[in-house]
């Protein structure tokens, strides 16, 4: 997981650019606070509406669109795979030829960026087709076994308006593909982080911070105690981070002096903060403090991380900064209001098994009701 805020130095070729004998032209400081604020901003977006439609994805009922529920068990497995596989990418690049392995991550990310965009888009594409539009379901099904022991693999529900986002997607997609622009690996980025958000659930702040407090921990050894998240971060030609260029007011859309903000940095807080929505939800008094507090914090801890990475020009990892912003701002606020009992004892169940437990196997039929089978007799 790509999980650092980096910033190219100032008159410095950044790592994973084409060679070049000259070095580039510092940037100026209306480019730099431009680049940082739209970071910031992107940052923000997908957090803000993945929350929102997280809690519509826990009270939906389409099995398309069944959460993930995140157990502690997960979280404290988490750092240590993360760090398994950033390891596993950093020795690949220093063995095989970057080029072909961005080749095979570029066709990986196609598909997953045209999926995860078209999801992304869809609630807004459906306000604008007119009610007259033929729209037709669909339903994609993949099974193993037979009988009893038929189990659903693949069980997805779409219409014509989904296969509509799919083609608008592709076009970025093809975009993408072919120049690896930087638009459009910001529109694949933030559709990964808001689908994360959105479908990627705690089951309680426990688990939240069982989750932020290895990644904090993991974020903290790999960006100063090595040079491999910074390496792979830079030599990883795929959608796994938002990036905006520092020298676009000089050279427009062709700018390619970025800075890069990791998608670790968002969906981790982020779906910390979709929780604390959540449970504002659950006390019903109609107020959303704590998603507003954490909410905040965020926006503070990634502002004195940019903040530090501009005073020292050196990548710093955003969560060490976030952590405990995201964690201490919502826990105090619980302190004040006399609420940390409700907080940590608030639970959400796997929906996936509420779904397996109401629904009848195959072959079996509803038993009547003891009533029903006095009255038939």
């Amino acid at each position: 997981m790509d999980s650092a805020l980096s910033d190219p130095h100032n008159g410095s070729a950044e790592a994973g650019s084409p060679a070049s004998n000259t070095t580039r032209p510092p940037s100026t400081p209306e480019g730099i606070a431009l680049a940082y604020g739209s970071l910031l901003l992107m940052a923000l977006l997908p957090i803000f509406f993945g929350a929102l439609r997280s809690v519509r994805c826990a009270r939906g009922k389409n099995a398309s669109d069944v959460p993930e529920t995140i157990t502690s068990r997960d979280a404290a497995r988490f750092p240590i795979i993360a760090s398994c596989t950033l390891l596993g990418l950093y020795l690949f690049f220093k063995i095989f030829s970057q080029e072909y392995i961005n080749l095979l991550l570029s066709m990986y990310f196609f598909v997953l960026g045209i999926l995860a965009l078209s999801h992304t888009i869809s609630p807004f594409m459906n306000k604008l087709f007119p009610a007259s539009f033929p729209n037709r379901q669909y339903q994609l099904l993949f099974t193993q076994g037979t009988g009893e022991n038929k189990e659903d693999i693949i069980n997805y529900e779409f219409d014509t308006k989904d296969l509509v986002c799919l083609g608008l997607s592709s076009i970025v997609g093809v975009w993408y593909l072919l120049r690896k622009h930087w638009i459009a690996n910001n529109l694949f980025g933030l559709a990964f982080s808001l689908n994360g958000v959105e479908l990627l659930h705690l089951n309680n702040v426990s688990t939240g911070c069982i989750l932020l407090g290895g990644l904090f921990i993991y974020d903290v050894f790999w960006v100063f105690g090595t040079n491999v998240m910074v390496t792979v971060a830079r030599s990883f030609e795929a959608p796994i981070k938002l990036v905006f260029p520092q020298d676009l007011l000089e050279k427009g859309l062709e700018a390619d002096n970025f800075a890069m903000l990791g998608l670790g940095d968002i969906v981790i807080p982020g779906i910390f903060i979709a929780l604390l929505l959540r449970f504002d939800i659950s006390l019903k008094k109609n107020t959303h403090t704590y998603f507003y507090t954490s909410f905040a914090a965020y926006i503070f801890g990634l502002g004195l991380t940019i903040f530090i990475m501009h005073i020292f020009k050196h990548a710093q990892p955003a969560l060490l900064y976030l952590v405990p912003a995201c964690i201490g701002f919502p826990v105090l606020v619980a302190l004040v209001k006399g609420e940390v009992t409700e907080m940590f004892s608030y639970e959400e169940s796997n929906p996936k098994d509420s779904a397996a437990a109401t629904e009848p196997k195959e072959g079996t039929e509803a038993s009547p009701s003891k009533g029903q089978e006095k009255k038939d007799k």
